[in-house]
Protein backbone atom coordinates (compact mmCIF):
# COMPACT_ATOMS: atom_id res chain seq x y z
CA UNK A 1 0.00 0.00 0.00
CA UNK A 2 1.43 3.63 -0.60
CA UNK A 3 1.62 6.06 1.98
CA UNK A 4 -0.82 8.41 2.63
CA UNK A 5 -0.16 11.85 0.42
CA UNK A 6 2.07 10.33 -2.23
CA UNK A 7 0.97 9.03 -5.69
CA UNK A 8 2.07 5.80 -7.14
CA UNK A 9 5.73 6.71 -8.99
CA UNK A 10 6.56 9.94 -6.82
CA UNK A 11 8.69 7.89 -4.65
CA UNK A 12 10.10 9.77 -2.10
CA UNK A 13 9.08 12.77 -4.24
CA UNK A 14 12.49 15.33 -3.92
CA UNK A 15 14.75 11.94 -3.97
CA UNK A 16 15.54 9.78 -7.06
CA UNK A 17 14.01 6.28 -6.10
CA UNK A 18 13.99 2.76 -7.80
CA UNK A 19 9.97 3.41 -7.89
CA UNK A 20 10.53 6.93 -9.71
CA UNK A 21 12.70 5.70 -12.32
CA UNK A 22 10.68 2.61 -13.04
CA UNK A 23 7.74 5.13 -13.30
CA UNK A 24 9.30 7.77 -15.56
CA UNK A 25 10.62 4.73 -17.62
CA UNK A 26 8.33 1.74 -18.02
CA UNK A 27 11.71 -0.63 -17.19
CA UNK A 28 11.87 -3.36 -14.66
CA UNK A 29 15.72 -3.35 -14.36
CA UNK A 30 17.37 -0.45 -13.17
CA UNK A 31 20.40 -1.00 -15.72
CA UNK A 32 18.79 -1.01 -18.81
CA UNK A 33 17.76 2.11 -18.76
CA UNK A 34 19.14 4.30 -21.42
CA UNK A 35 17.41 7.60 -21.53
CA UNK A 36 16.59 9.35 -18.66
CA UNK A 37 14.51 12.99 -18.22
CA UNK A 38 13.76 14.02 -14.83
CA UNK A 39 13.12 17.77 -15.14
CA UNK A 40 11.85 20.21 -12.78
CA UNK A 41 10.70 17.34 -10.17
CA UNK A 42 12.11 19.21 -7.41
CA UNK A 43 15.07 16.89 -6.57
CA UNK A 44 17.46 17.61 -4.36
CA UNK A 45 19.25 14.21 -3.53
CA UNK A 46 19.59 11.78 -6.48
CA UNK A 47 19.57 8.67 -4.30
CA UNK A 48 19.69 4.97 -6.43
CA UNK A 49 20.17 6.92 -9.91
CA UNK A 50 24.22 5.63 -9.74
CA UNK A 51 22.39 1.97 -10.16
CA UNK A 52 21.42 2.69 -13.94
CA UNK A 53 24.98 1.87 -15.09
CA UNK A 54 23.44 1.52 -18.64
CA UNK A 55 22.38 5.30 -18.65
CA UNK A 56 23.48 7.38 -21.77
CA UNK A 57 21.38 10.71 -21.81
CA UNK A 58 20.39 12.35 -18.51
CA UNK A 59 18.41 15.13 -18.23
CA UNK A 60 18.41 16.35 -14.34
CA UNK A 61 17.84 20.16 -15.02
CA UNK A 62 15.52 22.48 -13.42
CA UNK A 63 16.16 20.63 -9.81
CA UNK A 64 17.45 21.89 -6.45
CA UNK A 65 21.13 19.83 -6.86
CA UNK A 66 23.78 20.80 -4.81
CA UNK A 67 25.94 17.53 -5.36
CA UNK A 68 26.10 14.55 -8.15
CA UNK A 69 27.66 11.54 -5.96
CA UNK A 70 25.96 9.08 -7.89
CA UNK A 71 26.79 10.05 -11.29
CA UNK A 72 30.08 9.03 -10.60
CA UNK A 73 28.92 5.08 -11.29
CA UNK A 74 27.53 5.95 -14.62
CA UNK A 75 30.56 5.28 -16.75
CA UNK A 76 28.28 4.98 -20.21
CA UNK A 77 26.95 8.26 -19.89
CA UNK A 78 27.52 10.30 -23.17
CA UNK A 79 24.87 13.69 -22.44
CA UNK A 80 24.19 14.82 -19.30
CA UNK A 81 22.37 18.13 -18.47
CA UNK A 82 22.49 19.50 -15.13
CA UNK A 83 20.99 23.11 -15.98
CA UNK A 84 19.83 25.42 -13.58
CA UNK A 85 20.68 23.70 -10.21
CA UNK A 86 22.68 24.44 -7.07
CA UNK A 87 25.65 22.68 -7.79
CA UNK A 88 29.10 24.11 -6.43
CA UNK A 89 31.41 21.45 -8.29
CA UNK A 90 31.28 19.09 -10.83
CA UNK A 91 34.24 16.21 -9.31
CA UNK A 92 31.74 13.22 -9.71
CA UNK A 93 31.68 13.61 -13.25
CA UNK A 94 35.68 12.69 -13.63
CA UNK A 95 34.75 9.44 -13.95
CA UNK A 96 32.40 9.17 -16.76
CA UNK A 97 34.73 8.73 -18.79
CA UNK A 98 32.34 8.63 -21.86
CA UNK A 99 31.31 12.10 -21.10
CA UNK A 100 30.75 14.04 -24.26
CA UNK A 101 28.23 17.00 -23.89
CA UNK A 102 27.88 18.65 -20.56
CA UNK A 103 25.45 21.40 -19.98
CA UNK A 104 25.87 23.20 -16.48
CA UNK A 105 24.54 26.62 -17.44
CA UNK A 106 22.59 28.03 -14.54
CA UNK A 107 24.48 26.84 -11.14
CA UNK A 108 26.93 28.35 -8.73
CA UNK A 109 30.53 27.51 -10.21
CA UNK A 110 32.67 30.07 -9.08
CA UNK A 111 35.91 29.45 -10.70
CA UNK A 112 37.99 27.64 -12.80
CA UNK A 113 38.70 24.95 -10.11
CA UNK A 114 35.43 23.50 -10.42
CA UNK A 115 36.20 22.42 -14.22
CA UNK A 116 39.42 21.09 -13.43
CA UNK A 117 37.76 17.54 -12.84
CA UNK A 118 36.82 17.69 -16.12
CA UNK A 119 40.31 17.85 -17.72
CA UNK A 120 40.62 13.97 -17.92
CA UNK A 121 37.48 13.46 -19.76
CA UNK A 122 39.01 12.94 -23.58
CA UNK A 123 35.81 12.72 -25.32
CA UNK A 124 33.90 15.96 -23.88
CA UNK A 125 33.72 18.12 -27.08
CA UNK A 126 30.49 20.29 -25.69
CA UNK A 127 30.32 22.46 -22.57
CA UNK A 128 27.47 24.48 -21.49
CA UNK A 129 28.32 27.07 -18.56
CA UNK A 130 26.26 29.60 -19.76
CA UNK A 131 22.89 30.32 -21.88
CA UNK A 132 21.32 33.71 -22.90
CA UNK A 133 18.60 32.82 -23.95
CA UNK A 134 17.51 30.95 -20.85
CA UNK A 135 18.91 33.51 -18.74
CA UNK A 136 20.86 31.22 -17.04
CA UNK A 137 24.73 31.51 -16.67
CA UNK A 138 27.45 30.62 -13.45
CA UNK A 139 29.47 33.37 -11.93
CA UNK A 140 32.79 32.28 -13.25
CA UNK A 141 31.00 33.43 -16.02
CA UNK A 142 31.01 37.11 -15.36
CA UNK A 143 35.07 37.29 -15.95
CA UNK A 144 35.85 38.70 -19.83
CA UNK A 145 38.40 35.73 -20.17
CA UNK A 146 36.55 32.95 -19.17
CA UNK A 147 36.07 31.65 -22.36
CA UNK A 148 39.78 31.63 -23.58
CA UNK A 149 40.44 30.10 -19.77
CA UNK A 150 37.74 27.36 -20.16
CA UNK A 151 39.52 26.99 -23.69
CA UNK A 152 42.70 26.50 -21.96
CA UNK A 153 41.59 24.17 -19.94
CA UNK A 154 39.96 22.06 -22.44
CA UNK A 155 41.60 22.19 -25.14
CA UNK A 156 39.85 19.03 -26.61
CA UNK A 157 35.90 20.90 -26.59
CA UNK A 158 35.12 22.10 -29.88
CA UNK A 159 31.58 23.92 -28.34
CA UNK A 160 31.34 26.27 -25.46
CA UNK A 161 28.37 27.78 -25.10
CA UNK A 162 27.40 26.71 -28.22
CA UNK A 163 29.26 27.73 -30.50
CA UNK A 164 32.26 26.19 -32.64
CA UNK A 165 35.53 27.09 -31.18
CA UNK A 166 37.46 24.33 -33.24
CA UNK A 167 36.77 22.26 -36.49
CA UNK A 168 34.19 23.16 -39.15
CA UNK A 169 31.93 26.15 -38.35
CA UNK A 170 34.67 27.89 -36.16
CA UNK A 171 35.76 30.48 -38.16
CA UNK A 172 32.29 31.42 -39.23
CA UNK A 173 31.76 32.13 -35.54
CA UNK A 174 34.92 33.89 -35.36
CA UNK A 175 34.32 35.81 -37.93
CA UNK A 176 30.47 36.84 -36.74
CA UNK A 177 32.18 37.75 -33.41
CA UNK A 178 34.57 39.99 -35.36
CA UNK A 179 31.84 41.73 -37.25
CA UNK A 180 29.82 41.97 -33.85
CA UNK A 181 32.97 43.58 -32.38
CA UNK A 182 33.24 46.04 -35.52
CA UNK A 183 29.77 47.40 -35.53
CA UNK A 184 29.32 47.83 -32.00
CA UNK A 185 29.03 51.58 -31.53
CA UNK A 186 31.84 52.90 -29.35
CA UNK A 187 30.53 54.66 -26.04
CA UNK A 188 32.84 57.96 -26.83
CA UNK A 189 34.75 59.19 -29.89
CA UNK A 190 38.50 58.41 -29.48
CA UNK A 191 41.32 60.65 -31.30
CA UNK A 192 42.22 58.32 -33.50
CA UNK A 193 42.71 58.21 -37.09
CA UNK A 194 39.53 58.47 -39.33
CA UNK A 195 37.72 55.47 -40.68
CA UNK A 196 38.88 54.34 -43.94
CA UNK A 197 36.06 54.67 -47.16
CA UNK A 198 34.72 51.19 -47.13
CA UNK A 199 35.78 49.59 -50.64
CA UNK A 200 33.72 47.49 -52.37
CA UNK A 201 34.03 43.12 -51.76
CA UNK A 202 34.67 42.42 -55.62
CA UNK A 203 35.80 44.15 -58.78
CA UNK A 204 33.79 45.85 -60.73
CA UNK A 205 31.79 43.71 -63.36
CA UNK A 206 31.94 40.58 -61.40
CA UNK A 207 27.88 40.22 -61.15
CA UNK A 208 27.21 41.40 -64.59
CA UNK A 209 26.45 38.46 -66.92
CA UNK A 210 28.40 37.06 -69.40
CA UNK A 211 27.13 36.28 -72.97
CA UNK A 212 26.62 32.63 -73.82
CA UNK A 213 28.65 30.70 -75.31
CA UNK A 214 27.65 28.19 -78.58
CA UNK A 215 28.77 24.56 -77.60
CA UNK A 216 28.13 21.81 -80.06
CA UNK A 217 28.28 19.21 -77.49
CA UNK A 218 25.48 21.16 -75.90
CA UNK A 219 23.50 21.65 -79.26
CA UNK A 220 24.02 17.84 -80.33
CA UNK A 221 22.51 17.24 -76.73
CA UNK A 222 19.13 19.60 -77.21
CA UNK A 223 18.76 17.73 -80.68
CA UNK A 224 18.82 14.10 -78.96
CA UNK A 225 16.48 15.16 -76.45
CA UNK A 226 13.97 17.24 -78.93
CA UNK A 227 14.24 13.76 -81.23
CA UNK A 228 13.63 11.84 -78.16
CA UNK A 229 10.70 13.34 -76.58
CA UNK A 230 9.01 13.15 -80.86
CA UNK A 231 9.60 10.01 -80.51
CA UNK A 232 7.72 9.75 -77.18
CA UNK A 233 4.76 11.83 -78.71
CA UNK A 234 4.97 9.29 -81.71
CA UNK A 235 4.59 6.45 -78.99
CA UNK A 236 1.33 8.06 -77.02
CA UNK A 237 -0.48 8.41 -80.19
CA UNK A 238 0.21 4.66 -81.25
CA UNK A 239 -1.06 3.63 -77.92
CA UNK A 240 -4.40 5.80 -78.14
CA UNK A 241 -5.14 4.27 -81.83
CA UNK A 242 -4.42 1.02 -80.27
CA UNK A 243 -6.51 1.26 -77.48
CA UNK A 244 -9.52 2.66 -79.61
CA UNK A 245 -8.96 -0.10 -81.98
CA UNK A 246 -9.23 -2.53 -79.33
CA UNK A 247 -12.00 -1.21 -77.63
CA UNK A 248 -14.01 -1.52 -81.32
CA UNK A 249 -13.37 -4.85 -81.50
CA UNK A 250 -14.29 -5.89 -77.64
CA UNK A 251 -17.77 -3.99 -78.22
CA UNK A 252 -18.96 -4.17 -81.14
CA UNK A 253 -22.48 -2.00 -82.39
CA UNK A 254 -25.63 -4.81 -82.71
CA UNK A 255 -23.86 -7.57 -81.26
CA UNK A 256 -23.73 -7.20 -77.28
CA UNK A 257 -24.21 -11.19 -76.68
CA UNK A 258 -21.07 -12.13 -78.67
CA UNK A 259 -17.76 -13.18 -77.28
CA UNK A 260 -14.28 -12.58 -78.91
CA UNK A 261 -11.19 -14.58 -77.55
Amino acid sequence: MEPQGKKPGEGDGDRVTAQLLKAHTGEFALDSILLLKLRGLGLVDLGCLGECLGLEWLDLSGNALTHLGPLAALRQLAVLNVSHNRLTGLEPLAACESLQSLNAAGNLLAGPGQLQCLVGLRGLENLRLRDPLARLSNPLCSSPSYRAMVRELLPGLKVVDGERVAGCGSELYQLCRDLDSCLRPSPSPSPGPQATEAQPWVEPGYWESWPVRSSSILEEACRQFQATLQECWDLDRQADDSLLQAEQVLSPAGAPSSFVF
